[in-house]
């Protein structure tokens, strides 16, 4: 039987731009692309599971507007079960303008309209005990407080996906959770150190939680009791990181669901976002469960 996971966060669409490279001062550049596509870091997370084999399901706050319909039909089309988002009156829904670089790096500009609210007693918790782990990210708070609790309290697994936020969120959610997978920036943050080793030593007091961080190219460090581990990632020539930390949380959060330990879920996970690095597009370029296996079987 597949594992059941629930995602909680943001869901929007993304417009990317290919551009030679991300300008360091204000300027007209011109796009050598363009596509569209679903992104946010919840909803790329579900893609991920649903590609890789999972039963996924997505939660999170939409607008009542086409742009809305527009993010659902794209999910439900990958699969992704969506009959618990909210959809909003008179709000915008997310939505996102990316440059990515030839070299693969990215800049981002976001909207999230405040008018979706925070509030998150509308979400049915009583359905949590039937999922075998969460996954949250940092973009609702509460909603994300809501739901790690409730994965806690049913004995789940309560996976926090801890990009960049807010400090007081970052560390409120670190506690909540069963397992925190940091960015490296998030980590920075967090804790006040560009130092990866040094973020988990400081983290490691503040919260129950295991604990690791992403590493891109690096691959991913985390903690194991006093000492500290990492896990390879791949060597692959990156073409576009947008949504590889997302396809990331995903593969992982699935792989533990699946009973997978540590090291086995984190090389699963790298090699499903250096996968994805491979392939222009955001979330599109996800890859599938057999791809994934076999770039593990050939090293």
């Amino acid at each position: 039987m597949m594992a059941r996971l629930l995602l909680l966060g943001m869901s929007a669409l993304d417009a990317i731009y290919r551009v030679p490279a991300i300008p360091a001062t204000p300027m007209k550049v011109l796009a050598t692309s363009f596509s569209e596509c679903g992104g946010g870091m919840a909803a790329n997370a579900s893609v991920a599971v649903a590609r890789l084999g999972g039963e996924a399901h997505y939660w999170g706050r939409l607008g009542d507007d086409a742009l809305g319909d527009r993010i659902l039909a794209d999910l439900a089309r990958e699969g992704v079960d969506v009959g618990a988002v909210r959809r909003v009156r008179d709000c915008v829904s997310p939505s996102a303008a990316i440059l990515i670089a030839d070299d693969g790096e990215r800049l981002l500009c976001t909207y999230n309209d405040p008018r979706l609210g925070a509030d998150p007693s509308w979400l049915p918790l009583a359905r949590v005990a039937g999922f075998d782990a969460v996954m949250v990210d940092v973009r609702w708070p509460e909603g994300a407080a809501a739901v790690l609790d409730a994965a806690r309290n049913a004995g789940k697994l309560a996976v926090f996906d801890g990009d960049v936020g807010p400090v007081d969120a970052l560390l409120d959610l670190a506690r909540r959770a069963t397992h925190v997978a940091f960015s490296e920036l998030g980590l920075a943050r967090a804790t006040g150190t560009a130092d990866p080793g040094e973020g988990l030593r400081r983290m490691a007091p503040l919260t129950p939680a295991w604990i690791g961080v992403t590493l891109g190219a690096d691959g991913f460090l985390w903690r194991d009791g006093d000492r500290e581990r990492r896990v390879a990632a791949p060597s692959v020539k990156a073409v576009d990181t947008l949504g590889a930390g997302d396809v990331w949380h995903g593969a992982f959060t699935l792989a533990l669901a699946e009973g997978m330990d540590i090291d086995e879920a984190a090389r699963f996970a790298n090699a499903a976002a250096a996968l994805k690095c491979t392939r222009f597009g955001g979330r599109s370029g996800a890859p599938r469960r057999d791809e994934v296996v076999a770039a593990l079987a050939a090293g």
